[in-house]
């Protein structure tokens, strides 16, 4: 291991990353969230929610553990705010009522590309409880902190391209094509949230076993 980086913290978080916030899985949501813009609006909305993920992220890996000390948050607790955020979005893509209201520049996607695109969908409390663990293992280690910060950086780079590139996608499949891909997005969404609700209540009982048991 080099004093300047570590190559094993490296790729076991970016791994990890990748395999959380999966980037290829994400492209049919976002093609679906924001198929009302146009192709030069879908790629500021793919920049927007990267920047977004990526500040969130950061600002949890820093303040994260006195963040959620201060509010008196438990993981648990944010992570079943986030599912349920995702789970009503999933409802609005399954039921076609997913009309965005634009912004002051008439852009359609700059609001689903902060919520729920760049939170809780990329940036949500799976990545970062992992970012804030590996953070926490780091401390003190210049050569691990610096190997996080690196992992965290390549993996956005990472989920930008295959969002930007993906705006390509929607003028070969059609309007018929989205729906349908919409539709699929809504399903998987709805799917996600429902593992995410269903593990921070078993988590939840987990963690107060002690308390409910009297």
């Amino acid at each position: 291991m080099s004093a300047w980086f570590d190559i094993a913290t490296f790729l076991s978080l970016f791994t990890i990353l990748f395999v959380i916030m999966d980037p290829p899985g994400n492209i049919p949501v976002f093609l679906a969230l924001t198929n009302k813009a146009g192709a030069e609006a879908q790629k500021k909305a793919a920049l927007h929610a990267t920047l977004t993920s990526f500040f969130v992220i950061v600002s949890f890996a820093i303040f994260g553990h006195y963040i959620l000390g201060l509010l008196q948050i438990s993981v648990e607790a944010l992570r079943l705010s986030g599912g349920v955020l995702l789970f009503l979005v999933a409802m609005e893509l399954l039921t076609g009522k997913d009309q965005q209201e634009p912004d002051a520049t008439g852009d359609y996607s700059v609001n689903v590309a902060l919520v729920p695109l760049g939170t809780p969908l990329l940036a949500g409390p799976g990545t970062i409880v992992a970012v804030m663990v590996a953070v926490s293992n780091a401390s003190g280690n210049f050569a691990a902190t610096s190997a996080v910060a690196l992992a965290v950086i390549v993996m956005h780079i990472v989920l930008w391209i295959s969002l930007y590139f993906a705006v390509g996608l929607s003028g070969i499949l059609g309007e018929g094509g989205t729906l349908l891909l919409t539709r699929i997005a809504g399903l998987l969404l709805a799917a996600i949230a429902t593992q995410m609700i269903a593990s921070s209540i078993f988590d939840f009982i987990a963690a107060n076993k002690h308390v409910i048991m009297g």
